[in-house]
């Protein structure tokens, strides 16, 4: 197995943002994440981290952004690449393909 180059963290919750009525959820856009980026890069140097920000979290990090979420009012869910935040509310693919291509991911053979 490759080691990953890349992991893409989504924080969200099983409600959706007040403020993004008729958006998906955030574990939906988990799942629709993994599929698109599964489609155009090679997936195994991929990793996917979904965080419930209505659940303790063991790592700090992770704790930290919840509070920030909340106190900032965030719209969820909210993408990561590594460390980078790449979207807020509804992520667009464009955006996070640039910030994978940052990571030198190879993409999936025609």
């Amino acid at each position: 197995m490759v080691d990953e180059k890349a992991v893409i963290t989504v924080y969200g919750a099983e409600q959706i943002c007040a403020s993004c009525v008729g958006a998906p959820g955030s574990k939906d856009t988990y799942e629709w994440l993994q599929a698109a980026i599964g489609r155009k890069y090679i997936d195994n140097v991929v990793g996917y981290n979904y965080i419930n920000i209505n659940e303790p979290q063991a790592d700090q990090k992770h704790s930290d952004f919840i509070e920030r979420i909340f106190s900032e009012d965030l719209f969820y869910p909210i993408v990561f690449v590594n460390e980078e935040m790449v979207a807020e509310g509804i992520p667009r693919l464009k955006t996070i393909y640039q910030a994978l291509d940052k990571y030198e991911i190879p993409l999936q053979l025609k």
